[in-house]
């Protein structure tokens, strides 16, 4: 065990269920005290913690694949940080673990469900993202859902995003024909194919999505990654060739209306295409993790693989990171540091 330890940190809570977009009011920034780890559990300080779009889901009162957030209780999600106490064996004071207890300054974890990372591997914030859940998101929907082969053409929704960003280069490294993605912005477009690699790109408020996705794609498409549902979902539909796949990942651009929204209009090519749709949550992909970790280390060693992140300073900032997740502010993962 260590000396001195803090005897208090902030976490968010979450006071109130949003209702469309989330609010200010719907958050506290809250003391709370800290001890020395109980037996079998370390305490962690944490220097970095992720907001992911999932979390939108988990502040609605409804049964998921994930509880929802407790009302008057510190959220959680995924974080790293430094052990200052340990009360567990195989984990020591000093040593960086990645673990889900994220939104708060101190976290007691226990041992078994923190993993300890190496910072001079890579950055500890790169354990969030890209060597993290981002990344194997990335990996499992492109290769297991959706059954990515050499030669196929590609499309990537949010594609500069933390997810849509490595989908697309892990495509163009292992072969297809012709990878297309779409942003929000000219900014983010420029860097799909300039840093990224992505054959094509668009803004989708340039124009109706699927006119643009047709001329970047005039030979179609193969596959699919949907993080954004609507009106992509839709011109994707479309645009895919017999046999192709879908992979959806997120709806984002669902997650704050508060009517229903209206379901792709033209299903019925589903039937003539032989589409696959298929939904995807990474936790069910966790037997991956061994090789996404070997490949993805070595793309990234080679230069192959490039990504970004989004990082915003002070935990007080917590909640309008991820607001500005929501809007689409980042470029690549978005991050909380504390460090």
């Amino acid at each position: 065990m260590s000396a001195a330890l803090p005897t208090s940190g902030r976490e968010w809570h979450l006071v109130a269920r949003p209702h469309g977009w989330p609010k200010a009011e719907d958050f506290a920034l809250r003391e709370a005290p800290v001890a020395a780890p109980r037996e079998g559990r370390v305490l962690v300080r944490n220097l970095y913690f992720s907001v992911d779009p999932y979390m939108r889901g988990r502040m609605n009162d409804v049964k998921s694949y994930t509880p929802p957030f407790e009302l008057d209780h510190p959220m959680d999600g995924g974080a790293v940080g430094e052990v200052v106490a340990s009360n567990a064996e195989g984990i020591a004071v000093g040593d960086h673990v990645l673990h889900g207890l994220g939104w708060r300054e101190y976290a007691e974890v226990p041992a078994q469900h923190a993993v300890k990372v190496d910072p001079s591997v890579a950055p500890l914030p790169a354990y969030l993202g890209v060597l993290g859940m981002t990344g194997l998101t990335a990996y499992a929907g492109l290769f297991d859902v959706a059954s990515f082969k050499e030669g196929d053409a590609v499309f990537v929704s949010g594609a500069a995003g933390a997810v849509g960003s490595q989908v697309g280069q892990m495509a163009r490294i292992k072969g297809a024909s012709r990878v297309i993605g779409s942003a929000g912005s000219d900014e983010k477009v420029k860097l799909l194919v300039e840093e990224y690699g992505f054959d094509a790109a668009f803004n989708y408020h340039d124009g109706p999505v699927v006119e643009q996705l047709r001329a970047a794609a005039p030979d179609g498409i193969d596959v699919y990654f949907d993080n954004v549902g609507g009106e992509h979902l839709e011109a994707a539909i479309s645009t895919l060739n017999v046999h192709g796949r879908v992979t959806v990942c997120g709806m984002i651009a669902q997650y704050n209306v508060t009517e229903p929204t209206p379901g792709p209009r033209n299903l019925a090519l589903v039937i003539g295409k032989r589409l696959r749709i298929q939904g995807m949550l990474v936790t069910d992909h966790a037997a991956l993790q061994p090789q996404f970790v070997k490949d993805v280390a070595g793309w990234l060693a080679s230069g192959e693989l490039k990504y970004r992140e989004t990082v915003v300073e002070g935990i007080e900032n917590g909640f309008d990171a991820f607001v500005g997740l929501l809007r689409g502010e980042n470029t690549g993962k978005m991050i909380v540091s504390l460090a």
